[in-house]
């Protein structure tokens, strides 16, 4: 039996944030690999990879994958939302810049508050809770403000839809993992479906699109695609999972505000743009917003006497 906790510890926030971390680099570095490899193909390589890799720690590690639990409908479900998510994410960055499309896939926890209450009612959100899930979105669209200025016409409108269906199919994923008996299966096999039915449909999709599957990697490419499916897909993924089915998901989900606030000090660095006040006040912001969402509620009154 799994044990569940009500609050985030120090392990569960070490964890997210290091998550956070990369995964802010990660748009970054996949929006730098779309000149030499198509969108699709590069989130289906990706996946392709995850789950092999995820089936051999499996198989290290003497966790089933194949036992009847009835999870079956609910992790494919979670499979296809899964695959949508990625391919939204993966194509939209074609239309926009990476920070303006991070801002919208991390509305994912909004979905979230909102749905999986009306699942989980131990899940619901307290006011001071969406005070802070409102002002952690206040931070993230503070700190991108210049760049909707700057890109606000032109067509990263699509981009930015595709950013928006992305952050809504996450946040579906994830109300699909704690509401149903994928919230009863181990971490590997929960994120296996999710993995595997990418793997099989993004491919599809690719050649779907028409792209172009190329081969002939640069070292930058194979260094992309390693971290990509390696850390990115496989190791963080897993790590994510351990943590939806022992944390609650409304908490787990606030922390990853501070990935667009990553993804934006990652293309600073890596595209030399400045890092400006906005990102400081930003960056306060996000903190107090998580602050406020993991707080624990306050005890109950003794009875008297």
């Amino acid at each position: 039996m799994i044990e569940r906790k009500d609050h985030l510890d120090g392990t569960a926030s070490a964890i997210l944030l290091a998550c956070c971390l990369f995964w802010g680099v990660q748009q970054v570095m996949v929006k730098a690999t779309l000149p030499e490899l198509p969108a699709v193909f590069q989130a289906a390589v990706r996946f392709v990879g995850a789950t092999l890799l995820l089936w051999l720690w499996c198989r290290w590690r003497g966790v089933p994958l194949m036992a009847r639990d009835g999870s079956l409908g609910a992790g494919l479900l979670a499979g296809l939302l899964f695959a949508g998510e990625f391919a939204a994410m993966y194509l939209g960055l074609k239309h926009t810049t990476a920070a303006r499309l991070t801002v919208f896939l991390y509305t994912s926890p909004f979905w979230v508050a909102v749905l999986l209450p009306l699942f989980v009612p131990a899940e619901r959100l307290r006011r001071g809770q969406w005070l802070g899930l409102a002002c952690a979105f206040l931070g993230v669209a503070f700190a991108l403000r210049e760049g909707f200025l700057q890109h606000g016409g032109g067509l990263t409108w699509r981009g930015d839809l595709l950013g928006l269906a992305a952050g809504a199919l996450w946040g579906l994923t994830t109300v699909t993992i704690r509401a149903t008996s994928l919230a009863r299966v181990s971490p590997e096999k929960a994120l296996f479906y999710q993995v595997a039915v990418s793997a099989l449909v993004l491919p599809l999709l690719s050649l779907g699109l028409g792209e172009r599957w190329v081969w002939d990697w640069s070292a930058f490419a194979v260094a992309s695609m390693a971290l990509q499916t390696g850390v990115g897909a496989f190791a963080s993924y897993l790590a994510w999972m351990w943590l939806l089915v022992r944390y609650p998901a409304t908490r787990i989900s606030a922390f990853v505000f501070l990935t667009p606030l990553f993804a934006l000090l990652a293309g600073a660095l890596w595209l030399d743009e400045p890092i400006t006040p906005s990102l400081l006040i930003a960056l306060a912001l996000v903190a107090v917003g998580i602050v406020l969402v993991n707080r624990r509620a306050p005890a109950p009154p003794r009875p008297a006497g």
